[in-house]
C-alpha cells in the first residue's frame, strides 16, 4: 500500500502569481504594479490596521476561535450565532466543508475553470471532481442542474465568479436551485459580493436561507486584508454546527478577528474601494476594448481578456511584465488564452492601460504563429 494516496501524488498545488519583489528582481525595475491577484489597491482597512495594533498585547492569549466575530456578523445579519461560523480565509472554512461532508464515493459538480483554490480541495479528498462548460464565460446553471447524479454531494458556485467576473442573476439561481435535491450542498462562494451586491439582478445568498445552502464571504479583496486570513461563512445551525467540529478550535488568530470586526465598520474605506475601482473597470473595458480586445464584463474587481491564442497571451503577459506591471496568466486555471487583470490605484491602472498599448501595438507588427499553423 503506498504512502501517499494517488490522487494526492496527481494532485497540482496552487500556485500563487508572481510577487511583485520577485518582478523587481528578475528585470531590476525601480516601480512595479501587482495586479494579479484580485488585491485591494488602497491597501488594508486603516480602522482595521489600528485594531490589530491594539490586539498585539495579548498575544500570549489563545483566541477565542472567532466567537466575537460570529456574534458581531450575527448582529449585522439577524442571524443566530449558530448560523455563522469563522475561518482562515473563505478557504479556510471551505476546507472544512470538505473535510466534514464528502465521503469516498461522493461527487463534486462545478463549472469548468472554476476558482483554483476549490479544485485543489476537492481533489485532495480524491473524490469525482466533475464540472459543465461555460456558456458565453457563465455559469451554465441549467447544465449544471442536469448534471446532477444520485452521487453529487456539493455543488461549488462562485458569484461573481474568479476567474471570468461574471454573475448568474437571480432567475436564474431560483429556476436552478428547483432542480437541486436537499440533500446536495450548494457552496456559494461570495469572495467578491461587495463588487456585486447593487447590481440590480445579482442574487445576495442572504435571501436564500436554505438548509442546503452555505455562503462564503472574505475579508480578503475588499477589505483589504489578504494577508491575514480571515473569512466568514452563514448557513443552516445544522451544518455550522457540523463545520464547527471539524475546524480548528482557535481558528482564526486573535489579530485576525479584531481586524475583521473593526473593517466591518469602515464603511468610509468601503466606499472609496468601490469608487475605485468602478472606474478601473470603466477605465479597461474602454481602453481595451478600443485595442480590439475582448473584455468579459465583471462584477468583480478584475477583468478577464480571452486572447487568440495560448501563445499571444503568454506573449502579452511577458510584456506587461518586461513593463512593469503584472497580470495573471491564466494557465492554472486551465484558460492559457486567458489573462485576469486586476484593477489597481488610478495610476497604476492608467500605466497597465499605457503599457498594453505598447505591447498590442507590437502584436499588431508580429503574426501570432498559431494562426499560420
Amino acid at each position: 500500500m503506498p504512502l501517499v494516496p494517488a490522487y494526492i501524488e496527481a494532485l497540482r498545488p496552487y500556485v500563487a502569481g508572481m510577487s511583485a519583489e520577485e518582478a523587481r528582481r528578475r528585470y531590476n525595475l525601480p516601480l512595479i504594479d501587482k495586479l494579479a491577484s484580485n488585491e485591494n489597491p488602497l491597501g488594508p482597512s486603516p480602522v482595521a490596521v489600528e485594531a490589530m495594533q491594539r490586539s498585539l498585547g495579548g498575544l500570549n492569549l489563545y483566541p477565542t476561535g472567532g466567537q466575537l466575530l460570529r456574534q458581531r456578523l450575527a448582529e449585522l445579519y439577524e442571524l443566530k450565532v449558530e448560523n455563522v461560523i469563522t475561518g482562515s480565509g473563505s478557504e479556510g472554512i471551505m476546507a472544512n466543508i470538505i473535510r466534514t461532508f464528502l465521503l469516498d464515493d461522493d461527487e463534486v459538480l462545478t463549472t469548468e475553470n472554476a476558482f483554483i483554490g476549490f479544485r485543489v480541495l476537492a481533489q485532495s479528498r480524491g473524490v469525482a471532481y466533475r464540472t459543465v462548460p461555460y456558456r458565453e464565460w457563465r455559469y451554465d446553471l441549467a447544465a449544471l442542474a442536469e448534471a446532477i447524479t444520485e452521487k453529487t454531494k456539493i455543488i461549488y458556485l462562485a458569484n461573481p465568479n474568479n476567474p471570468t467576473g461574471t454573475i448568474f442573476t437571480r432567475h436564474e439561481f431560483d429556476d436552478f436551485y428547483r432542480h437541486v435535491p436537499e440533500r446536495v450542498l450548494i457552496i456559494l462562494d461570495e469572495a467578491y459580493f461587495e463588487y456585486a451586491k447593487d447590481h440590480p439582478k445579482y442574487p445576495d445568498s442572504m435571501h436564500y436561507r436554505y438548509d442546503n445552502v452555505i455562503t462564503l464571504r472574505t475579508f480578503s479583496k475588499i477589505y483589504g486584508l489578504a494577508g491575514i486570513r480571515i473569512g466568514y461563512g452563514f448557513a443552516h445551525e445544522r451544518l455550522i454546527g457540523n463545520l464547527m467540529k471539524v475546524k480548528l478550535p482557535f481558528e482564526p488568530s486573535a489579530v485576525a478577528e479584531a481586524a475583521g470586526i473593526a473593517a466591518l465598520e469602515d464603511r468610509e474605506f468601503l466606499h472609496r474601494s468601490l469608487e475605485l475601482n468602478a472606474r478601473g473597470l470603466r477605465l479597461y473595458q474602454q481602453a481595451f476594448s478600443e485595442l480590439g480586445l475582448t473584455v468579459v464584463v465583471s462584477e468583480a474587481n478584475f477583468v478577464m481578456i480571452p486572447m487568440a491564442s495560448a501563445e499571444q497571451a503568454g506573449r502579452v503577459a511577458e510584456g506587461l511584465l518586461e513593463r512593469g506591471t503584472i497580470v495573471r496568466p491564466l494557465t492554472a486555471f486551465g484558460l492559457p488564452h486567458c489573462l485576469r487583470i486586476s484593477t489597481g490605484t488610478a495610476e497604476a491602472s492608467e500605466r497597465c492601460v499605457a503599457h498594453m498599448r505598447e505591447v498590442m501595438g507590437k502584436e499588431a507588427t508580429c503574426p501570432d504563429p498559431a494562426k499560420s499553423r
